[in-house]
């Protein structure tokens, strides 16, 4: 009998230990205040058919800039630019076609023709090639192959891949990520975490300012962070650009070689690509000419047209020469008929939900009373989703200068699936910033981690990442996936629902959206933007960064 009272007692005091905390997590997720009644209707809007997916330049895309610039006013705030809410953007939109192989020859001569001297990579399957030049055709005509490691010039680290050799007028063909990826060593540039050295976008960059014509990177999964099929699809239709030459040198041919296309060219070389990756990890490599010869051509048509970015503030009440950012891109994918069929790409979370935010956020702080200290101004970016262009335009013709602005925060794409412990910070432990977006985060009893896959670059690949290149402070983050009262089976249906909807006609409001989750993240970008606004502070970048030395350039324009 005692044994059995025992076990009765045991289960007692189980149930009751349940039944306690699953209390405390109920009430935990209650106490999350409504952060704003206009935030649901925001996201039902600019998610609705009738915005047929945002996409920049259509129908849809007006009624979105018209929508956000009739609320910016209504709320009060002050336009950005002269008078007006809107920056225009002004835009390219290039498609390639008629793509010829790419043949590698061991020769410059005429032979190259000869099949008996060359490789031949279809497009597509093998290589995938593109251009920013506004020209009808490209060709790249024999043009010497230059192996160049990963392709890096970083002082800072004492690393310099195009040392000792000109490579004007020549290909170029590197390896995709940095040095510290590969040998996953935290005192090699930034270990396991990609820097900026690693994305591909910097490879074409500093290529074309060493001269060279063209581009090759060796494309790999693990060190990309995505497979083949993401390159064929992201290169695959209309590519966007800005519409107007900022002055930086364009190479004639950007591309990517798939993995088994670089061995066979190595191969052909004389060469081993596992051997040359093995070299090409030390600071000591020095580039040299494969002895190979690469051709092909292609046409290009071109259209321009132009969007715009929707900008206003709150005028700080005691330094409104200083500033705090809030952005989101407005813009998503639209939509496409085929067989009469139209398919809409809503962009629920994608981003109507950062969207939304940036909005009920603005009219929060437009109602304060003393207004912030320090003006506080919200940008709603276009085209991001063609290559973060709204945002890189605005980064090069800013309406509120880099120097004097305290830092911003970028909100792209919600968590949609409820309150969380976790904050997941996008680029963890970059700058102090996280400092402020720490405290705030533990008033709602949550903590800050890093992101899961740090190699991937993610910090790289959102709108921030155009003002962190001209050395804000920026702060990228969401909720993890500690959901409150929930299994870890949820969480994991929970990722795999929105990776299943991302991109697709199926990322809509539907039964899983808690909308207590998006009120939590409100208030913790509020209130971040808030404590940043009502201080003195100016978030440093921490060591070893590759933004530091941009910020510290301009020190003197920033008083305490």
């Amino acid at each position: 009998m005692k044994s059995r009272k025992r076990i009765i007692l045991t289960v007692f005091i189980s149930i009751a230990f349940v039944l306690f905390f699953n209390a405390c997590e109920n009430r935990e997720v209650k106490e999350i205040p409504v952060f704003s009644k206009k935030y649901n209707h925001y996201v039902e809007t600019l998610s609705s058919d009738n915005f047929e997916g945002r996409a920049p330049t259509t129908p849809g895309g007006k009624k979105t800039k018209a929508f956000i610039d009739a609320e910016f006013r209504r709320m009060g705030l002050k336009p950005a630019n002269n008078g007006s809410f809107r920056q225009a953007v002004p835009l390219v939109e290039i498609t390639g076609k008629n793509f010829s192989p790419l043949t590698i020859a061991d020769n410059d001569s005429d032979t190259i023709t000869e099949k008996t001297r060359k490789l031949s990579f279809s497009y597509f399957d093998e290589m995938i090639v593109g251009s920013s030049q506004l020209e009808d055709s490209l060709y790249l005509d024999k043009s010497e192959l230059i192996f160049a490691g990963y392709g890096i010039v970083a002082p800072e680290y004492n690393w310099n891949d195009y040392e000792g050799i000109d490579v004007e007028g020549k290909t170029v063909v590197v390896l995709v990520n940095d040095p510290g990826y590969e040998l996953q060593d935290e005192n090699l540039f930034n270990g396991r975490s990609m820097t900026y050295y690693g994305r591909w976008t910097y490879k074409y960059e500093e290529a074309a300012r060493q001269g060279a014509a063209a581009v090759l990177i060796i494309h790999e999964t693990g060190p990309a962070g995505y497979g083949w099929d993401v390159v064929k699809n992201s290169w695959s239709g209309p590519q966007y650009k800005i519409g107007e030459n900022n002055g930086e040198p364009i190479l004639l041919v950007e591309g990517w070689l798939h993995n088994e296309s670089a061995i066979a060219m190595f191969d052909k070389a004389g060469f081993e690509l596992e051997t040359l990756k093995q070299k090409a990890l030390s600071p000591d490599f020095t580039p040299f000419s494969l002895g190979l010869y690469a051709s092909l051509n292609f046409n290009l048509s071109y259209i321009h047209s132009q969007s715009y970015n929707i900008a206003g503030y709150v005028e700080g009440s005691k330094y409104p020469e200083e500033t705090v950012i809030y952005m989101a891109h407005w813009d998503h994918l639209g939509k496409t008929v085929k067989d009469d069929e139209i398919r809409i790409y809503n962009g629920a979370i994608d981003n109507a939900t950062g969207t939304a935010a940036i909005m009920v956020i603005a009219e929060k702080f437009a109602q304060m009373v003393p207004a912030p200290e320090r003006t506080v101004v919200f940008i709603a970016v276009t085209a991001e989703e063609s290559g973060l262009i709204g945002s890189q335009y605005y980064s090069l013709n800013p309406l509120f200068p880099h120097e004097t602005t305290a830092g911003g925060i970028n909100i792209d794409g919600l968590n949609v699936y409820g309150p969380t412990r976790d904050v997941v910070v996008i680029g963890y432990g970059t700058s102090d910033f996280q400092n402020i977006l720490k405290n705030q985060a533990s008033k709602q009893n949550r903590v800050l981690v890093p992101e899961h896959h740090p190699e991937r670059g993610y910090f790289y690949r959102s709108d921030h990442f155009n003002f962190v290149r001209q050395g804000v402070p920026m702060i990228y983050a969401n909720s993890g996936i500690d959901f409150i009262g929930r299994s870890e089976r949820y969480a994991t249906q929970a990722m795999e629902d929105q990776e299943r909807r991302y991109h697709s006609t199926e990322d809509v409001i539907h039964d899983m959206w808690d909308w207590k989750g998006l009120d939590q993240n409100l208030w913790l970008f509020f209130n971040t933007g808030k404590e940043l606004a009502n201080s003195r502070k100016w978030p440093q970048w921490h060591e070893g960064t590759e933004f530091r030395a941009i910020r510290e350039e301009s020190n003197d324009l920033r008083e305490n």
